[in-house]
């Protein structure tokens, strides 16, 4: 597994959205997806005086950046959680406020190239696809126990599969001949499940749906749903938060909160507004951000990203 093949998603853009946050002497930022540790590392070198707490549920993920962070010494902390799990993370280290938060949602590429892990449909492994190993239930269990109405509404929702019915029917009949248990049975199930027109458009059949059981198995909505709420809490005035992430739902969820963050909340009519209703975020994108032709081309699974940033303007109001 070689880093030169893990090329961080828009990470200048990231790093240039960040840098007023975190030019600030003692400034704490959070890497709430350390990954293979791609942006942490961008982060420390171009922020020397910044410390970073950096957060995977992948253990294997925390050992191979621990290598990679190593150089930095004292200034990098590598955190063993889910990043809904923020606040009690903050709260051990003693560190009430922070200055910058980064999330990048995508799975990460060490994921999808281990075989072994069963995110990837282009090889045949076992259906896991769980992001910590040592907990919860893998995406075959999902395919074996769940019922057919509640399978329909994850492929649709978590995959926007207009299939889902026929390519759930399908499943459901094959599950009570034989338990699925590896991923290249159900890539063919849903290839063949498929009708020919939509066969033919936006890459690998499988795709969408593998995209939801990875959601599904690793709560990932839920997790997103109360961790960037978390992240903006977190922040100082003057900090600020940047995600990236790479499918539809995720993308609303970010805007919303930051959508909710920069609102004035105040009852209509009023001459003067009191602070308590005043904005507490700034939006520093407009809408969500797209990565260039040129770095698409180059790294391909740049190509969904989407990335939104706030600058934190005010305290709660108590």
């Amino acid at each position: 597994m070689s880093n030169s093949r893990h090329v961080p998603v828009m990470l200048q853009r990231c790093l240039d959205l960040l840098a007023p946050a975190l030019e600030r002497p003692g400034a704490v930022v959070v890497d709430c997806t350390l990954g293979l540790g791609g942006h942490s590392e961008a982060l420390l070198a171009r922020f020397p005086e910044a410390r970073l707490v950096a957060l995977d549920r992948d253990k294997e993920a925390l050992r191979l950046s621990g290598e990679r962070l190593a150089p930095f010494g004292e200034r990098a902390e590598l955190v063993h959680a889910v990043y809904d799990e923020l606040p009690d993370v903050l709260d051990r280290l003693g560190l009430p406020r922070v200055d910058g938060v980064l999330f990048d949602l995508g799975v990460s590429s060490m994921q999808l190239d281990e075989a072994d892990r069963g995110f990837a449909y282009a090889q045949d492994a076992p259906l896991d696809m769980r992001m910590d190993q040592t907990t919860g239930i893998g995406a075959a269990e999902v395919l074996n126990t769940y019922p057919p109405g509640e399978l329909v509404r994850i492929l649709r929702a978590y995959g926007e599969e207009k299939q889902a019915k026929r390519i759930v029917s399908a499943v459901v009949r094959e599950r009570d001949k034989e338990p699925f248990s590896n991923s290249a049975r159900l890539v063919e199930l849903i290839r063949d499940s498929l009708p020919q027109a939509a066969k033919r458009t936006g890459g690998n059949p499988a795709k969408r749906t593998f995209q939801a059981l990875r959601i599904e198995v690793n709560g990932e909505l839920t997790v997103l749903e109360r961790a960037i709420p978390a992240a903006v809490k977190a922040l100082a005035v003057g900090g600020r938060i940047a995600v990236l992430s790479y499918h539809s739902l995720e993308d609303r969820l970010v805007k919303q909160v930051f959508a909710a963050g920069a609102a004035n909340t105040a009852p209509p009519g009023l001459p003067v507004v009191p602070e308590r209703y005043q904005p507490r975020l700034k939006l520093l994108t407009r809408g969500a951000e797209l990565p260039t032709e040129e770095e698409i081309a180059e790294n391909r699974r740049a190509a969904p990203a989407r990335l939104r940033g706030a600058e934190r303007i005010r305290e709660d109001a108590e």
